[in-house]
């Protein structure tokens, strides 16, 4: 009998999706190499073998979430630029938790965040999430001018800082606070601001 054969990519992603739901649960602390090896129906040897450390394996978890989402918006945000009709609040809706999913990768996003403060490791790529909302912002106020749906003599630097940290709250509340920050009060908010910048 020959020896199965493991891809190594998925393998990987597997793990990275065991990480994801340790860290979703219990929060970034629990996911051990051991706790996630038990997530992942794998042996910890197994996990030992594609991350030589704990640390190896959460940056690769965090470099598969920021991949994941930069790839989905940027296909949004590429629509907007190429001037298919996507309306901003449909763009931005992308990084905020509106549904199960974007819910998730608001948890991992706060989680990882939170823990590239203490660990230099996790910082490139919380930087890589901070600058990647900031990016999706600065393409969606300028089309909005150069659509004239917002004003021609807005301070545009200034209005993508305020944007994103806007989503930056809606986030926090959305994730912390589910129960009173809803996704359809969390989109109202939203489409207010967007219609304040007319």
């Amino acid at each position: 009998m020959s020896p199965r054969v493991v891809d190594p990519v998925a393998r990987r992603q597997h793990v990275a999706e065991a990480v994801f739901r340790v860290v979703v649960r219990d929060g970034v602390e629990q996911a051990s190499l051991r706790n996630v090896a038990v997530e992942a129906g794998l042996a910890i040897g197994s996990i030992r073998h594609y991350f030589d450390s704990h640390d190896a394996m959460i940056i690769f978890a965090v470099e598969a979430l920021v991949d994941s989402i930069g790839a989905r918006v940027l296909a949004h945000v590429e629509a907007l630029s190429a001037g298919e009709g996507r309306p901003a609040v449909r763009v931005l809706s992308e990084v905020l938790p509106l549904d199960g999913r974007r819910r998730d990768e608001a948890v991992l996003w706060l989680a990882f965040a939170t823990a590239a403060r203490t660990r230099p490791g996790l910082l490139p790529h919380a930087e890589r999430l901070y600058d990647g909302v900031r990016f999706i912002c600065d393409k969606v106020v300028r089309r909005m001018v150069a659509e004239g749906t917002a004003a021609a003599d807005l301070d545009v630097q200034l209005e993508v800082e305020r944007l994103a940290s806007l989503l930056d709250g809606l986030t926090v509340d959305g994730v912390l606070h589910p129960d009173r920050m809803t996704p359809e009060l969390t989109v109202s908010v939203l489409e207010r601001h967007l219609g304040s910048l007319r």
